[in-house]
């Protein structure tokens, strides 16, 4: 990925050897990966086994989740917030895995 960077620095018309760029591909390449890392997150291991038995059939709701992700497009960050509900069935789960499943699906192409 430091190569794709470094590719980039010299068709836009950069000196990636000055003083300020000689890092940026390597740092570049660590802020994807860490802007992306909701691909090598297991689902399974973000919820933990945190659904819990329940008899309620009213609708569960987290709102205002921030979250920070890329645009499939032009592959540039954008910041928002989501709401999440469900309507659960014999089941619900731990509301702070919704706000963390929802930060590993957002670290991902949108």
């Amino acid at each position: 990925m430091e190569n794709a960077y470094l590719q980039i620095l010299h068709e836009i018309g950069e000196d990636p050897e000055r003083a300020g760029l000689k890092d940026t591909p390597r740092r570049a390449a660590n802020a994807m990966r860490f802007l992306m890392q909701g691909y090598g997150v297991n689902i399974d291991d973000v919820i933990n086994n945190a659904l819990f038995p329940s008899s309620t059939d009213e609708m569960v709701i987290v709102k205002n989740i921030e979250l920070y992700s890329i645009c499939e497009h032009h592959m540039l960050p954008f910041i928002g917030k989501c709401h999440v509900a469900y309507l659960p069935k014999g089941k619900v789960i731990g509301l702070s895995k919704i706000a963390r499943l929802v930060d590993v699906f957002a670290r991902r192409l949108q």
